[in-house]
């Protein structure tokens, strides 16, 4: 019987603490290198009146060097204030458990894209970097759970994003847990 009940425990620890399965949006090897990224995630989703923004997040390994991809949506019928990336740029992220970790720029930055949807008559604007992990930055991530995101803009402007443990998104109406997502996706670009 004590056995039997070994088992039984044994049993559920697994399936509660196992990891979700990964999922991609590109795994590929050519003569060039290897590089696989994972599902983009909306982090921060905020909805205002006649305005909106997104942060959206995914992992990526380019030839051994992990990388996380950042975009951020911003739609407005009103005028868009522009932020860009420099070399200056940075992400920092809080943990739970206190601890910051800073991300640095991997590319030259940019200002963004401006689009216009005549359909809403709305402004759109869509900024993207990758940033590098710093030494030993990984194995941070994995252990808490996310709290904040601050980002350094170029203009010296900063940024602080509340992070929340579910996210039920009003864009794609599918649900996220934005606290998780380290802890859910560094194992998948390390495998």
């Amino acid at each position: 019987m004590k056995r039997l009940l070994f088992i039984t425990i044994l049993l559920l620890q697994t399936i509660i603490y196992a990891q979700k399965p990964c999922e991609f949006d590109s795994d590929f090897t050519d003569s060039l290198g290897s590089y696989k990224e994972t599902k983009t995630k909306i982090m921060y989703e905020r909805i205002f009146g006649n305005s909106s923004s997104y942060i959206i997040f995914s992992l990526a390994k380019t030839n051994g060097i992990p990388l996380l991809k950042f975009q951020s949506i911003q739609k407005s019928k009103d005028f868009i204030k522009v932020n860009c990336f420099d070399k200056s740029s940075r992400i920092y992220l809080e943990l739970a458990n206190g601890k910051i970790i800073t991300m640095i720029i991997s590319d030259e930055g940019d200002c963004g894209t401006m689009l216009r949807d005549e359909a809403q008559t709305s402004n759109i604007r869509i900024t993207s970097a990758s940033f590098l992990f710093m030494k030993n930055t990984m194995e941070e991530l994995q252990k808490s759970p996310l709290q904040r995101v601050r980002i350094r803009y170029s203009s010296t402007e900063i940024v602080d994003y509340m992070i929340k443990e579910t996210l039920l998104s009003e864009m794609n109406k599918q649900t996220y847990e934005p606290e998780k997502f380290f802890i859910e996706n560094i194992p998948c670009i390390n495998q």
